[in-house]
């Protein structure tokens, strides 16, 4: 393939713009912030970060939805531009965040972290060959392992990072496992061409390996139960800020990048995809795992990581009726699902830098410290628990009728919605214990009110509007994806 240098970045305007930006935080902090105090070099970096996201979503939108580009390794549709923007907006949302609360050593090389792995979050929206996934895939990946141990001075932040990059290892020997055999019986790494060529051959023994291996790789990308176990450990140990991207962005890009290679590629014969039963199997275990495990943790992050293995298997039910309802309802779900987990994890990181909040107890009186958090805290959990008219309601409506709509009650994806109904009523429960204690218990006799820092205070205000307005409007979103 002769492609000019001119092309390549062209095709990767978004990319280029992200890992320009970490050159100059850099080159930056390099220059002039070994003068200062660590809090203004975080805010200057944070700062050139949130600069070259926004450079790069302005990329995005010039790029528009042309079609294959780069000699058919990326394809520029809706759902990758839809998805590109998403990534952006979540990391845009944590930098604002990084800036006034994250007190790290090495604040310029900790925003530089965050824009590869942004980087590779937008390289996965997009890609549509084997080999470019599973390369942007690591990217995100080994950013994110970088960016769960980066508080050096607690030790279970370097155990979350450990955990994940053991995890995260394990899971990237089954992709490419599975990617291998994939190209074994093809002969193809394109999307396309795989597609094509599937669907002209009855499926054998080795497809169903390799569809195994790609099925049990995401779920451990996904935190899908069996594969969650190292969630509940990142989750807890990692800084709020990486915990946030972690739950948010890489879900958004993960699942878009999982339905294309599913339905673009492995959906053989078209309509009939053998993968769905252990996609369906997944989804259930995490729906009842993750519900029933929530109950029972007094760690609110922990709680959050229960709770997130519980949506990915909402979001696998996404995943399954996507061939028939399309990607938007996917899209939807996982884009709010990422604004309200960034916007906790935003309220966490506040009271991190106020003393410490670590389990639910430590959320007692925050309306009387803050009634700006306990606002915002209220519409994020309520996003998630799916209460109207919030985005998350929205959210979950548009993907349970779509599995309803997909064979009724005959079908698994019937049988999957009402398992999702039923455990979001369980979800309830243990949502709704974190808004007791956030604006209805007494705050401790010691405890002081909670100051705000402003840029922290827009993000979690414009994190907590957009979820009211995505919910009031849901067509926002979901049209994007009518003629695409």
């Amino acid at each position: 393939m002769n492609v000019a240098y001119g092309d390549l970045l062209r095709a990767f305007l978004p990319e280029t713009c992200l890992v320009a930006g970490a050159l100059l935080v850099l080159a930056v902090d390099l220059a002039t912030g070994r003068r200062r105090a660590r809090p203004e070099r975080m805010a200057t970096a944070a700062v050139v970060g949130a600069i070259a996201v926004l450079a790069a979503a302005l990329g995005t939108l010039a790029m528009g939805t042309s079609g294959a580009a780069f000699g058919g390794v990326l394809v520029l549709d809706s759902l990758s531009v839809a998805t590109r923007l998403g990534v952006l907006l979540l990391a845009f949302l944590t930098l604002l965040l990084v800036g006034p609360l994250v007190r790290l050593p090495h604040p310029a090389e900790y925003v530089a972290v965050l824009l590869f792995a942004t980087a590779g979050l937008t390289m996965m929206a997009a890609a549509q060959q084997l080999l470019l996934a599973f390369v942007a895939l690591e990217l995100a990946s080994l950013s994110l392992y970088i960016l769960a141990g980066f508080d050096k001075s607690r030790p279970d932040s370097a155990e979350a990072a450990l955990k994940y990059f053991l995890f995260g290892g394990i899971s990237a020997a089954f992709l490419l496992f599975g990617f291998s055999l994939i190209y074994g019986l093809t002969g193809s790494i394109e999307l396309p061409e795989i597609a094509r060529t599937l669907a002209t051959q009855p499926p054998g023994p080795l497809l169903a390996v390799a569809l195994v291996m790609v099925l049990v790789a995401f779920g451990y990308k996904a935190a899908a139960a069996p594969f969650h176990l190292w969630a509940p450990d990142v989750y807890q140990g990692a800084p709020p800020s990486s915990a946030a991207l972690i739950a948010s962005a890489s879900k958004l890009a993960g699942f878009t990048l999982f339905v294309r290679l599913l339905w673009g590629g492995l959906a053989a014969p078209p309509g009939v995809p053998s993968w769905g039963a252990v996609a369906a199997i997944l989804a259930a275990v995490s729906l009842l795992l993750g519900n029933v495990a929530a109950l029972a943790q007094t760690n609110l992050r922990r709680l959050l990581a229960y709770s997130a293995i519980s949506h990915a298997g909402a979001l696998l039910l996404g995943v399954i009726v996507a061939g028939r309802a399309g990607p938007g309802p996917l899209f939807y779900y996982a884009a709010t699902y990422g604004i309200a987990t960034v916007g906790a994890f935003g309220v966490i990181a506040v009271l991190d830098r106020a003393g410490g909040c670590q389990t639910i107890a430590d959320l007692a009186g925050l309306h009387r410290r803050s009634p700006l958090l306990a606002g915002c805290l209220a519409v994020f959990v309520l996003s998630l628990a799916g209460i109207p008219p919030l985005a998350g309601f929205f959210g979950k409506f548009v993907v349970f009728a779509e599995a309803l709509r997909a064979g009724g009650l005959a079908g698994a994806p019937g049988w999957l919605a009402l398992l999702a109904i039923a455990m979001s009523a369980v979800a309830l429960y243990y949502y709704l214990q974190i808004l007791k204690q956030a604006l209805v218990a007494p705050a401790s006799p010691i405890a002081s009110r909670l100051a705000v820092p402003a840029t922290a205070a827009a993000a979690l205000v414009a994190a907590a509007l957009l979820l009211l307005g995505l919910g009031l409007y849901p067509s926002v979103l979901l049209r994007l994806f009518v003629s695409g």
